[in-house]
């Protein structure tokens, strides 16, 4: 069951992947980046890290993505007008595509087989991360807090001006 979950959303990211890349509206690239952090957060689960998949879906598909799209937003940009492929973009594909094939192969060549099953370790538990940044941590917890208020009442402000 885990092999199958894991192809399907390792799928699912590199499809939602490639149309980030691939979307010509800025905010469809966007919606399709949340679904390739979705994606990674499913790969975490079953990787038993289920820490960073909440990290991902809260942090990153929640707050990053909502101010990169109130930033798409505010810089009103439209759909991208493209031409076509040229011989560098094509020149770069194959390049890449190569390079990615060369990686491939030398770690599959190079890998050996692992002895036995992976113990999973709760060093990195949530209780003591929790602690030591409300403890040891605190100041720079809330000085970041409030710089990151502090920019989005600016945002805020600067979005209210009157640009005509």
């Amino acid at each position: 069951m885990e092999s199958a979950l894991f192809y399907v959303f390792a799928s699912l990211m590199l499809a939602s992947g490639a149309m980030v890349v691939v979307s010509r509206n800025p905010v469809t690239s966007a919606m399709f980046l949340v679904a390739t952090i979705g994606a990674l957060a499913g790969l975490f689960v079953l990787l038993h890290a289920f820490f960073l998949a909440a990290v991902q879906v809260l942090v990153y598909a929640g707050a990053v993505m909502v101010l990169f799209l109130f930033v798409i937003m505010l810089l009103n940009l439209k759909a991208e007008e493209r031409r076509g492929f040229n011989k560098f973009g094509i020149a770069a594909g194959i390049i890449g595509v190569l390079s990615l094939g060369y990686v491939l192969v030398s770690t599959i060549i190079k890998a050996h087989p692992a002895s036995g099953k992976a113990t999973v370790t709760l060093e990195g538990a949530t209780a003591p991360l929790g602690t030591t940044l409300f403890t040891s941590y605190l100041l720079p917890f809330e000085i970041v807090s409030v710089l990151l208020l502090v920019a989005m009442i600016g945002v805020i402000l600067l979005s209210k001006r009157d640009l005509t």
